[in-house]
């Protein structure tokens, strides 16, 4: 069993955000309005662990918080420079983890957040 099934990133920017997001993972974000919130989904929600990118009152960017690590499939590198491409900051460039969990990297998102991700190879 996962221990995570949903996770939310929180934007000011939603469409800026957006287009952020589908540059950087290269897919297709579906946006839902939920209870006041403005939703962009990453992923197939009803395949396993996915999560969304959230505009409403509640919800404070922040780099300060948890570190949540995205699939970037079997390297880093192309998703990271997409990132920087579109606006983000990389803070921790591609580093060797380990053989067992593979590779990551660290960047911080047009709205502050700070997002990691995770490779094989």
């Amino acid at each position: 069993m996962n221990i995570i099934t949903w996770f939310e990133i929180p934007v000011v920017g939603f469409n800026r955000a957006r287009t952020f997001y589908e540059s950087v993972l290269d897919i297709s974000i579906h946006v839902h309005e939920v209870n006041g919130a403005l939703m962009g989904v990453l992923g197939d929600a009803t395949r396993g662990i996915s999560g969304a990118i959230i505009k409403h009152e509640w919800y404070k960017p922040s780099e300060h918080g948890v570190l949540l690590y995205l699939n970037a499939g079997e390297d880093v590198m192309p998703a990271l420079a997409r990132a920087e491409a579109a606006g983000g900051t990389v803070l921790i460039p591609k580093t060797k983890v380990s053989e067992d969990f593979g590779y990551m990297a660290v960047f911080r998102d047009p709205d502050g957040n700070r997002i990691a991700l995770r490779s094989t190879g």
